[in-house]
């Protein structure tokens, strides 16, 4: 990890009645590309004191340009709530849920031999 990069977090707020914390995100990086997401989450770990299963960050926007990233983050309390309240797609990246595959049809697309 590189120490040029900085997040702060800001709009904090404490949702209690979905079980997790909720910020904006502002990643400052001048300079360097992109941070990747897997540095933020190992950033927001030591901020936090939590574990990586429980932090959700998405919607991440490159200022024009770069230097500044600036994107969304929840921390749940227990992976247990984020299981519950988080989209299938996140809970897919974070491997926590399996996508499913389409069994081929039997339609009008299907093979005739």
């Amino acid at each position: 990890m590189n120490d040029a990069v900085t997040i702060r977090t800001w709009k904090f707020m404490t949702n209690q009645l979905l079980q997790r914390k909720q910020m904006v995100i502002d990643v400052h990086h001048p300079g360097k590309a992109t941070v990747p997401k897997t540095e933020i989450w190992e950033k927001l770990t030591k901020m936090y004191k939590t574990t990586l299963d429980v932090i959700f960050v998405f919607g991440f926007r490159t200022h024009f340009q770069g230097g500044k990233t600036t994107g969304f983050g929840m921390i749940y309390d227990s992976l247990d709530y984020a299981k519950k309240n988080e989209p299938k797609h996140r809970l897919t990246r974070h491997g926590l849920h399996e996508k499913k595959r389409h069994q081929e049809s039997s339609g009008r697309n299907a093979r005739t031999e």
